[in-house]
């Protein structure tokens, strides 16, 4: 099956990240939000970052200009589904929240088409046991900020087909992009590695050490590009929690997420989406 038209559900970071490579890409995009406000964000985000690009002479204004055309936004979930080809869902990263997705998108989806999940550590076969359609649903787990990260994960469910891991990787290769096939286990690869790391970050936090210190020794000493509390801050914290508490409940209590990090998201300490993480925005 050759891929037209995408779906993308959820206009956060993510979602709009994506809808605006598959628009870049050539592909016709519907992306949809319940919310207006997120949907105008969505908008705004798309064509900064795309000036951002004409600015620094990577594309052209007219190209530009053809990719936001390739680009509909809306609030109705059947708008987003009736023509896609594939749908990749980019909602909140809540078990019941996106198996009750996965119930709708089955029922307003074409029988034929791709049912993506951007999920960073929920297990693919999990999220599809409530559908009729798992040999169709695929973990397709791009990286924040989705125009600018090169890697973009692939997962297979127990009953995910060859044909529809044959099309994703199509999908992720004419992005731009380079897949990477990960074991449908919580967390994967990416989320099993990088959110321990993230929870040792603040258990450093705890013991006194300053994030400018963490940041600077992780940069300096190990290579990073990016230190672990800046990471966390991009990421959002609740991400991050969240991952912890999927492996937790699959792996045990080793990936138990630290008490510190659980009272810095009840407290709104995200990161870069409220403004405060462990450095001010």
């Amino acid at each position: 099956m050759e891929l037209k038209n995408i779906g993308v559900i959820g206009a956060g970071a993510m979602g709009s990240g994506i809808a605006q490579v598959s628009a870049v890409a050539g592909y016709d995009v519907v992306l949809q939000d319940i919310y207006s406000d997120a949907l105008d964000r969505a908008k705004d985000t798309i064509e900064k970052s795309l000036g951002k690009m004409v600015s620094k002479g990577k594309m052209a204004k007219t190209d530009m200009g053809i990719a936001l055309d390739r680009i509909k936004f809306t609030s109705v979930l059947e708008e987003a589904c009736k023509d896609a080809d594939l749908v990749v869902e980019a909602v909140f990263e809540d078990l019941e929240l996106k198996q009750k997705m996965f119930k709708e998108l089955e029922t307003l989806c074409k029988p034929e088409a791709i049912l993506g999940s951007n999920t960073s550590a929920l297990p693919i076969t999990e999220i599809a046991s409530v559908t009729n359609r798992g040999d169709k649903i695929i973990g397709i787990h791009f990286m924040n900020p989705v125009p600018l990260m090169k890697g973009v994960e692939i997962i297979r469910g127990q009953l995910t087909s060859d044909e529809t891991t044959e099309i994703a990787l199509g999908y992720v290769k004419r992005l731009g992009k380079e897949p990477v096939m990960a074991v449908d286990f919580a967390g994967f690869i990416v989320s099993r590695l990088l959110d321990v790391l993230l929870n040792e970050t603040v258990k450093l936090v705890q013991e006194g050490n300053r994030p400018e210190d963490i940041d600077k020794a992780m940069e300096l000493c190990a290579g990073h590009p990016m230190g672990p509390c800046k990471l966390l801050d991009l990421v959002g914290a609740e991400i991050a929690m969240h991952g912890m508490e999927t492996m937790e409940r699959d792996f045990g209590d080793r990936y138990k997420p630290h008490p510190l990090l659980k009272k810095r998201v009840l407290a709104g300490l995200l990161g870069r989406k409220t403004g405060r993480g462990f450095y001010e925005y």
